[in-house]
């Protein structure tokens, strides 16, 4: 597992005795930006407006990515979404590399339709945003075609298949359409959920789902680091509500 310190140090906390025999952790370290100190090599906790700046320190880090995929010689690099850049490495000394999404397979299929088929209405009509919103995700989408590495290049570099952090329960016809646009196979690798180590912790809200009817509530999740304005905030929660 390679990343930066700062990462590994939160890291080494979570591999217990059980795994470390499998496990090798290696630092990688991030050319220096003035904007960008080494407690910021990580998305966790970044300002906002410095999310895209890990991204180009790594780009400016490849050849000390490049030694140590030399050293090691590993038979797979396993990359997120943010650094395509790793496949094009990995490529360069002939080792295969595939993408791992954490987003779910609806939102990248969604979005990856919006960019192929402009034109074209989404095939699941559930998933469906506003018009404005249709035209900010164009607009996005459009900014990112333009850069070196975008979204769509590290589907593209993702060697025969993508690993994603969902279940054929949950995406299944997502991961059929998704796989049918980028012509390889969408692979899940389960949801991934954090095992909780104490249940007291959670005591109270337990007992607040317990007293609920089946699916009749609804949980939303906005990320680790994902700030939603009050607005934003404001418009979800009138729109939940209308669905009763």
């Amino acid at each position: 597992m390679c990343s930066t310190p700062v990462n590994v140090s939160s890291i080494k906390k979570r591999v217990t005795k059980k795994y470390s025999p499998s496990i090798e952790i290696v630092e990688i370290r991030l050319l220096s930006l003035p904007n960008l100190p080494p407690q910021y090599h990580t998305t966790n906790g970044l300002p906002p407006h410095l999310m895209s700046t890990p991204k180009k320190a790594f780009e400016m880090s490849i050849p000390n990515f490049a030694k140590i995929l030399q050293t090691l010689n590993p038979d797979l690099v396993i990359y997120d979404f943010k650094l395509p850049g790793a496949a094009e490495c990995a490529s360069s000394v002939n080792i295969p590399a595939v993408q791992f999404l954490t987003y779910s397979a609806a939102v990248i299929a969604f979005c990856i339709h919006i960019s192929y088929k402009p034109g074209e209405m989404f095939p699941f009509p559930a998933i469906n945003l506003c018009e404005y919103e249709i035209l900010s995700l164009k607009k996005l989408l459009k900014d990112l075609a333009v850069r070196k590495f975008p979204f769509v290049e590290g589907l593209r570099r993702s060697q025969e298949i993508i690993l994603m952090k969902t279940c054929r329960v949950l995406d299944g016809k997502y991961m059929d359409y998704l796989s049918s646009l980028v012509f390889k196979k969408i692979v899940p690798v389960g949801t991934l959920v954090k095992e909780s180590t104490n249940r007291d912790d959670h005591e109270e809200t337990m007992q607040w789902l317990d007293k609920k009817h089946k699916g009749s509530t609804v949980f939303v999740s906005f990320g680790s680091f994902h700030k939603v304005k009050e607005l934003a905030f404001e418009m979800l929660y009138q729109r939940t509500s209308l669905k009763g």
